[in-house]
């Protein structure tokens, strides 16, 4: 498990982010808060995950890829 913490401001503009999304199947930045959001989750997870500097890092996110998916029956 990896456990990040978000600000309530934060948390209320990426949840408006991905509600668009989901709702749209568009990622669109429309404010820059937005950008500054994802920025700063981006910088949370660098910090909680030593496998991205790791020289096998393609075949670990090509791997996770596949346990995240759907799975089609």
């Amino acid at each position: 498990m990896v456990k990040i913490e978000l600000t309530k401001d934060e948390a209320i503009v990426l949840f408006e982010f991905l509600t668009r999304f989901s709702d749209h199947q568009k990622l669109n930045v429309e404010h820059q808060a937005e950008k500054r959001a994802l920025w700063n989750l981006q910088c949370l997870l660098e910090c909680e995950l030593s496998e991205i500097f790791l020289l096998d890092f393609d075949k670990i996110l090509s791997q996770a890829r596949d346990r995240l998916k759907d799975k089609i029956e």
